[in-house]
């Protein structure tokens, strides 16, 4: 159900969508696994994000569209839209020309942190908001998924639209019938952040093909049944670990270890001699366990590290660039025109 909030006419809608880091799970929200046993991701957005400029065209302009990211777009109708995700966010939700798009992001594509999900879940987002209409995140996340699976058929599973949608520490049960339990992390004050105190995160440099590892990934599915199992249950070994209050680190750690050990066996092109070699100068250096972030190739690595030995993983890693990330609690939100 929508509920009217705002005239087509607002002048401007600009909507904000959080980047995120899983912890574990990933890769059993694919439904070449989910819908035979179900998966589970335990995942936090970070502030990091997607943004996502809205408004009516002016007819002053000669072009009825105008699209910009990397590329900029003047089109005469929607369905000349290079950007598959923007042509086909606008077809769904039937928005009409003249309309003008552009949308920047805090963190360069194709890096592991769900950025292609966020700009569908806020550019989702900023057309419902330009109808005058409010939705809900299971109803942005399930638009979302739609559009980049279902639509344009990208082998890529639910995890990110959901986290992108809802924000926060969440572990989302992936169900076989497709649908999605959502339950919220609920930490104690603080604990969030003193969670993210012990999180490093390095850029390789390198941007994976997610859509060619997770392909490999589906035609391995029947081989990989009980490591997909294994990383399901890690999912809420580690839900239930940050549920007890105990706030085990070198378990945590243990865990990520674990999970990335056992996704890199899930393709070939997941890792590489280089990824191998920092992961290991990182865990030599301190790290209590880690993973790379995404379906693999390249993007981010991130490490569980107690603060005292981060020096020594940072200079175990002087080669890369480090990016300092904290928790974000909130899901994609519409930040102009702002209603609380």
């Amino acid at each position: 159900m929508v509920e009217h909030l705002l005239s087509s006419n607002s002048t401007l809608i600009v909507t904000r969508t959080p980047l995120r880091v899983s912890f574990a799970g990933g890769g059993t929200d694919l439904p070449a696994y989910y819908e035979r046993e179900g998966g589970a991701v335990l995942s936090a957005t970070i502030d990091r994000f997607v943004y996502v400029i809205l408004k009516r065209h002016s007819e002053l302009f000669f072009e009825p569209i105008r699209i910009n990211y990397s590329q900029s777009e003047q089109v005469e109708r929607i369905d000349e839209i290079e950007n598959n995700i923007a042509r086909e966010c606008l077809l769904f939700l039937g928005v009409e020309p003249p309309i003008y798009m552009s949308t920047v992001g805090d963190v360069p594509a194709s890096t592991g942190l769900g950025g292609s999900s966020a700009f569908t879940v806020g550019l989702l987002n900023a057309l419902h908001a330009y109808k005058g209409e409010r939705v809900s995140p299971g109803q942005l996340a399930e638009e979302a998924s739609y559009i980049e699976i279902d639509v344009l058929q990208e082998p890529i599973g639910k995890q990110d639209q959901y986290a992108a949608a809802f924000g926060g520490l969440n572990l989302f049960c992936f169900n076989p019938n497709g649908g999605v339990t959502t339950q919220q992390q609920r930490l104690k004050n603080g604990e969030l952040k003193d969670l993210f105190r012990h999180v490093m995160m390095f850029w390789t440099g390198h941007r994976g093909s997610a859509a060619q590892v997770l392909a490999e990934q589906k035609e391995n599915t029947e081989r990989k049944l009980d490591t997909l199992r294994r990383m399901r249950d890690q999912a809420h070994e580690l839900h239930e670990l940050l549920d007890s209050g105990s706030f085990d680190i070198p378990r945590m750690g243990s865990i990520l270890d674990e999970g990335w050990q056992l996704k890199s066996q899930l393709a070939s092109t997941i890792t590489n001699n280089e990824i191998d070699e920092w992961y290991g100068a990182a865990l030599n250096a301190g790290a209590l366990g880690g993973k790379l972030c995404g379906a693999g190739g390249g993007g981010f690595l991130l490490f569980i590290v107690p603060p005292d030995r981060q020096p020594s993983v940072r200079r175990a890693l002087q080669d890369l660039t480090e990016m300092v990330a904290l928790p974000e609690v909130h899901g994609s939100r519409v930040v102009i025109p702002f209603n609380g």
